[in-house]
């Protein structure tokens, strides 16, 4: 800003010297002014702005998996916060079992459904009941009915229904979308009655969820 003031002063100058060399004679006028007035050029001024980094939908979390940064829980949906989660370079054991329970239990469903379903899981884990452990859980004998010989059967890995249950399995994990069905420990298919004597949270599409 200084540097243009300092230009609109010297320009005032030179004109008011102009003008008074105008009151004497015109060829002494005409020759002075063109010997002693410059051609006035003003610098041109270029502002530059950098560009505008993107802001990471994800960061590392301390084992190398991806974490859900808040960008990416401020996503309008569900569905948008599982758009927004990549698929991890590595997918630690105890990942893969919570997203197969995800996979084989629910993968039919919607996906609060199956946030539902994860969420059973880390539940019992979280309770003090059951195995300590996601995979101890999943493969605890007779909780899980698609677990078969202590093993859990073939997943096509390179299918939609995979990446939506990895991304779910790791939205549970991170706390990072409210669950429709809190503190829920057990489930079972609508189709199905139990004679289960326990306080019901939910039913999400066709599972039923208890405490």
């Amino acid at each position: 800003m200084s540097r243009i003031l300092n230009f609109a002063s010297l320009a005032a100058i030179a004109l008011t010297a102009t003008a008074m060399l105008a009151l004497t004679e015109p060829s002494q006028a005409s020759d002075l002014a063109a010997a002693s007035v410059a051609p006035l050029v003003l610098p041109q001024i270029v502002q530059t702005v950098e560009p505008a980094l993107p802001a990471p939908l994800l960061a590392p979390m301390p084992n190398g998996e991806p974490q859900a940064t808040p960008e990416a829980q401020r996503a309008v949906s569900l569905a948008a916060l599982v758009a927004a989660t990549p698929m991890p370079d590595v997918i630690g054991e105890e990942l893969h079992c919570l997203a197969g329970a995800v996979y084989f239990e629910a993968r039919s469903e919607s996906l609060t459904g199956q946030l539902a379903v994860a969420n059973v899981v880390i539940n019992r884990v979280e309770s003090g009941r059951f195995a300590s452990t996601l995979c101890g859980v999943v493969y605890q004998r007779s909780q899980f009915s698609f677990v078969r010989g202590g093993r859990m059967p073939p997943i096509n890995t390179t299918g939609q229904q995979w990446r939506n249950a990895l991304a779910i399995a790791q939205i549970a994990r991170d706390q990072s979308w409210s669950n429709q069905a809190p503190g829920a420990l057990f489930f079972h298919a609508t189709h199905v009655s139990p004679s289960w004597n326990r306080p019901r949270v939910a039913r999400i599409d066709n599972h039923i969820f208890y405490r």
